[in-house]
């Protein structure tokens, strides 16, 4: 049985790479902000809960007394888009939605692995974004961040066998990503992108983390893997 941590494992994504782990047996242990939405989707799951903002040093550090000396997987699943509408010309506010985003989707993975990095015997995977490829705005350049840190720690860890990858899902139902904004209209824009006219599906997501945290892809490092039906074609 390995142990499975996944940073917020309460939603969305998070919720269905945690319930894949929980099929095969594994142990998997669920942080996140929100402690009655978190202590719920454990008690669905048959997962552990420990509230934990990843934004934050010292509640990070707190979570490794939660955690066991061997950590298999970490996934970095907690972030989102921190900014909807613009900053109207206030430099402050540009410049603390710029912040939030980096710490959000880039500082909260960073802290994560430095903290659990000497404990993982497996793999690392981190959220990563369609946007990180096509921009958009500070939340694109935090996810494309997220992309080159990567690198650097799959050259970490590597010596020791253990992958980081980065995994950019495109548009996905299922999730809270858009916060209710998501209209008619722009919804018909993102699924004509595609090349498969459908939705991305949280389950699509879980199952390209699982993968890379299974036998059959460890030979796969320091790589962005895009799960968007053909909305982004890579090269």
């Amino acid at each position: 049985m390995r142990t499975i941590v996944v940073t917020g494992g309460a939603t969305g994504i998070g919720r269905a790479t945690a319930e894949r782990f929980r099929a095969d047996g594994d142990d998997v242990v669920i942080t996140g902000r929100r402690a009655d939405v978190l202590e719920k989707t454990a008690a669905d799951l048959g997962a552990r809960a420990v509230v934990c903002d990843a934004t934050d040093p010292a509640q990070v550090q707190r979570l490794l007394d939660e955690l066991p000396e061997r950590v298999d997987v970490l996934v970095n699943n907690a972030g989102g888009n921190t900014v909807f509408g613009g900053a109207d010309g206030d430099l402050a506010r540009l410049k603390a939605d710029w912040l939030g985003n980096l710490e959000a989707n880039l500082i909260s993975a960073v802290l994560t692995t430095a903290a659990l990095g000497p404990r993982l015997t497996t793999a690392a995977v981190h959220l990563g974004s369609i946007a990180g490829a096509r921009g958009a705005g500070s939340y694109g350049a935090s996810k494309a961040a997220l992309a080159i840190w990567n690198a650097d720690i799959a050259a970490e860890l590597g010596p020791r066998g253990v992958t980081s990858n980065v995994v950019a899902p495109g548009f996905t139902a299922g999730t809270e990503f858009f916060k209710g904004r998501l209209t008619g209209e722009r919804r018909e824009t993102l699924l004509q992108a595609t090349l498969t006219k459908r939705e991305g599906q949280v389950a699509d997501i879980a199952g390209t983390i699982h993968f890379l945290a299974s036998p059959a892809a460890r030979h796969i490092t320091a790589q962005v893997l895009h799960v968007n039906g053909g909305a982004l074609i890579s090269r």
